[in-house]
């Protein structure tokens, strides 16, 4: 293995990371947001309220989005155990 293959595998890799964890992360945001705007109208400063739903967002977009997390990880690592990526 070449250095140059080693970059593109580490690149792929976190590419494959990032990818995989922005859905949740993006619909932690967009819940904590939805909620901070109802914290500012209320004028309600509770932290559990801002912690319990997002928490509960991001798990049940786990839960459902954990088929296709799967399959684009099995198909990176059937890609990296076949040697098929660098040719």
């Amino acid at each position: 293995m070449t250095i140059d293959t080693a970059n593109d595998l580490i690149a792929h890799a976190l590419t494959l990371s990032l990818m995989i964890a922005a859905p949740m992360l993006l619909i932690g945001l967009l819940v904590g947001v939805v909620v901070s705007l109802v914290q500012a109208v209320t004028q309600i400063q509770e932290q559990t309220l801002s912690f319990v739903p997002k928490i509960t967002a991001m798990i049940m977009a786990a839960v459902l989005l954990m088929p296709w997390m799967q399959s684009q990880m099995l198909e990176y690592a059937s890609t990296i155990f076949r040697g098929t990526m660098f040719h």
